[in-house]
This record gives structure tokens, sequence and C-alpha cells, in this order.
């Protein structure tokens, strides 16, 4: 039998003792002096940056926009760079996919099968549609996209949507709504949702709304959310995911990891990615 993605994340935390979530978003205008500018640069700078982080993460989220935008050589690099991660490191696939079903079924297809990803986000706007494709399979995952932890999440994400009596779901904000949808897609523990720490108000009402889901957080640190309300909230608190080391909960660094590379202070810019990724290990733990 395949193992379920969620018992994966959990037996990492568990070995690591943290819920960090290493976010790779390589940019070439951000790389420290030594790198060159351009493509091999940057496969070189994210190699080493992988290294340096790996022994002090739960999982690993590469962007793919970062490596799209060289064509098919960024695609290369970024499966060259998913083959050097072990296979009891988890790897979110950052896509926001989501499309019609034949398409989604596609996406999934390209995501898991011929990248590797364990999981990936999507886009839920097109509805269940769109997502069932990348829910199917017990050993993958989809982490629908929320409440996202840009500044201008609120303007579509928090209108009110009119009750559905039919549903028997009330009026409430289209990001409530979407993880009341949620809680029933999929054939159960392959769906999760992204939830930003820049909301923590809404993160606390939507654990609320489903309390058995994992959470995939980005938004602490460079983009101004803090850890605290995220380990309060986060943690799944219904069984089968409370049960696990973790309680289903990841969350994502991206800049303030990586960018230890650029901070100018003394040191190898890779022994300072490890220094912070230690750090941010240390401040997100393993509460249950």
């Amino acid at each position: 039998m395949t193992s379920l993605y969620l018992d994966r994340v959990a037996a990492r935390s568990a070995a690591t003792g943290t819920v960090l979530c290493l976010g790779l978003d390589p940019d070439p205008g951000s790389m420290p002096d030594g790198f060159p500018k351009d493509l091999a640069g940057l496969e070189r700078f994210a190699t080493l940056a992988l290294e340096a982080a790996l022994p002090f993460v739960a999982a690993v989220k590469p962007n793919l926009a970062f490596f799209e935008a060289f064509g098919s050589a960024g695609i290369a690099v970024l499966e060259r760079l998913r083959g050097r991660i072990p296979a009891d490191v988890p790897v979110i696939a950052d896509a926001k996919r989501g499309d019609i079903g034949s398409t989604a079924a596609r996406q999934a297809v390209a995501l898991f099968d011929a990248l590797g990803a364990d999981a990936v986000t999507v886009n839920p706007y097109l509805g269940s549609e769109a997502v069932t494709p990348l829910l199917e399979r017990l050993d993958r995952f989809a982490y629908l996209l929320c409440r996202t932890s840009n500044p201008g999440a609120g303007e579509l994400q928090d209108l009110v949507v009119v009750a559905d009596t039919t549903g028997g779901h009330p009026a409430e904000r289209l990001h409530e709504r979407i993880a009341r949808l949620a809680s029933g897609w999929g054939p159960g523990q392959t769906v999760g949702l992204v939830v930003g720490a820049t909301a923590p108000d809404e993160l606390a009402k939507i654990r609320s709304i489903a309390p058995s889901l994992a959470f995939l957080v980005p938004g602490v640190g460079a983009q101004g959310g803090t850890a605290e309300p995220v380990l309060a909230h986060g943690p799944a608190v219904v069984s089968p995911v409370a049960d696990r080391p973790g309680g289903g909960l990841l969350v994502n660094i991206s800049r303030g990891v990586t960018g230890a590379a650029t901070s100018g202070d003394p040191g190898d810019p890779m022994e300072r990615i490890a220094t912070a990724a230690e750090d941010w290990a240390r401040r997100l733990p393993v509460l249950r």
C-alpha cells in the first residue's frame, strides 16, 4: 500500500521536531556575491541552499514560476533539484494549478508523476471539478488557496457570499465557504488549505470551520506574520490529522532562510542559511 502524504509529513516533522517548510524561490537578482545572475548561478545557489537547510526542515516547497521563467532549461533545473531531495522529505509544488477536469488530470500527471511532487497548491476558483483529479490519489495531496498572505487577498477572498439553503451553508466570506466545501472534497486526507499568517483572525476562524484539514501557512517573517497564532490555530484539532505529529501543519519560510545568504553578516553564505533554518526550526516546533 502507498503511504498517505500526511503520514509522511508527520514522520518527517517528528524526525526533525519542527513544522518548518523551506520555500525555494531562487531569484537571480537576490543571490549573494560570487553567484552568476543567470540560470547556472541560480542552480548552484539553490543546490547549496537546499543542502544547507535540509537537515532542519519538514518539507520543501519550490515555487515553479521561478524555474518556469527560464523555459525548458529552468524546468530541467527544477527536476535536478527535485532529485536531490531525499525520499523522506515531502515536496510541495507551489504551482497554483486548477482547470477543467481533463486539463486538471494532465496537470496531476505533470506534477505528481513527471516532476515527482508529493503535493501541489491549487486554485479552487473553478470548483470541485478542477480539484478532483488532484485529490484522487491517496499518496498525493492538494492544498487549496483559501485565505492567502498577499496584501490584496481580501479583495475577493473576503467577499460575502449568500447563504446556500440547499447545502446548509450560511452567508459567509468566500474564503470561509472554500474551507467549508473543501472539508467534503476528495476521498479523505488528500486535501488541505493554504491560509496566510498575515490574517491571524481569519486563520482561527477557518480552523473552526475546518477542524480536521491540514494547513500550509505562508507569510511568517518577511511578509509580517508571526508564529504564535499560527502555532496556536494551525494544527488540526480533529482526528485523524490532529493525532499525527504536527497536526498536519506546515509553515513556509522562504526569504527568512535563503535570504540569510545576503544578510551581510560575516561567514559563509551557506552556513548562514543553515543557521537561519535551524533557528526557524526551533521557532516552529512540533507541539503535538
